[in-house]
């Protein structure tokens, strides 16, 4: 059996890829709401060359600040969006704040809503 010497590697905020700002002294990461894995019917609506485009999709995590979906359009960072919640019919602009992985039914989306309202994915969170 091969032996591999190993070196511990000093750890420090940030090191991880989550900034000093949401990290616990433990370097637990800290979230501004809370999450949960929830099913809402969205629509997604979008500027491209000049015209709107629409996606329907529902979410997979919800938290009062955005939402996780799977959206088969591959949308960029930074790009403004509007979300539309089908059950609650609420409307609120939001941004692309995070691209995953691409899987069968599409891409995962993070969104971020520009303007949280209470009560917006028809949850108490």
């Amino acid at each position: 059996m091969v032996k591999f010497r190993t070196v511990p590697v000093p750890r420090h905020p940030g090191a991880s890829g989550i900034s000093a700002k949401n990290t616990s002294p433990s370097g637990r990461e800290k979230r501004r709401g809370v999450r949960v894995n929830s099913r809402v019917p969205i629509i997604v609506e979008w500027d491209a060359c000049g015209e709107t485009r629409r996606g329907e999709a529902q979410t997979r995590v919800v938290g009062p600040y955005g939402c996780l979906v799977v959206l088969p359009q591959n949308l960029e960072i930074d790009q403004r969006i509007q979300v539309t919640n089908l059950v609650s019919r609420q409307a609120n602009p939001a941004v692309i704040v995070w691209r995953g992985n691409e899987r069968a039914e599409g891409w995962e989306l993070g969104i971020e809503l520009i303007n949280p309202e209470m009560g917006f994915w028809g949850l108490d969170l």
